[in-house]
């Protein structure tokens, strides 16, 4: 890991404003991940204070955790995939309520080396649910395993600031 790649994990910029943007909001987070195992959970903890914005996270790397600890329907999971927009909206749901939090953020994807069930490597689903809002938005990335994780919680960290400032979606 180098240490551009590390930055973000212990503090970085856009992890420090979504502490400070929750905080001055009065607003808390949650996590259910899949693709990044943690990672978004692990990024906003590195920062000073976000015990007082993360609730928690889930890590839900099985398919059937994503609905025995996250409420992902059954029938979704059956009939759309664990890497599907409807998966990660419903796990992104199931970390605010399961962890009684304002926000929750659902990740879902294929790191590779292999495609997964037809589905390319670098597609990623990041759900975002919050007061009044819930979106899906589906990232194409590319890199390695770990690029791919490591943008994809780069991604959702940015987007989650964005909605807790009230800006529009950016895909």
């Amino acid at each position: 890991m180098t240490t551009e790649q590390a930055g973000p994990l212990t503090g970085g910029s856009t992890a420090t404003a979504l502490v400070t943007s929750l905080r001055a909001a009065g607003q808390t987070v949650a996590t259910a991940e899949s693709l990044t195992a943690g990672l978004v959970s692990a990024t906003i903890a590195g920062v000073p204070g976000a015990s007082a914005v993360l609730r928690g996270g889930l890590v839900v790397y099985a398919t059937d955790l994503k609905h025995s600890l996250a409420g992902v329907d059954e029938q979704v999971l059956t009939a759309e995939g664990p890497v599907a927009a409807s998966t990660a909206q419903q796990l992104a749901v199931g970390a605010r309520i399961r962890c009684g939090a304002d926000w929750g953020i659902g990740l879902t994807g294929v790191a590779g080396p292999d495609p997964q069930d037809g589905i390319e490597v670098g597609t990623v689903f990041l759900g975002l649910a919050g007061p009044g809002h819930t979106e899906v938005m589906r990232l194409k990335l590319s890199g390695d395993r770990w690029n791919i994780r490591f943008t994809a919680t780069l991604e959702a960290i940015e987007e989650l600031l964005r909605c807790v400032r009230g800006g529009s979606p950016t895909r």
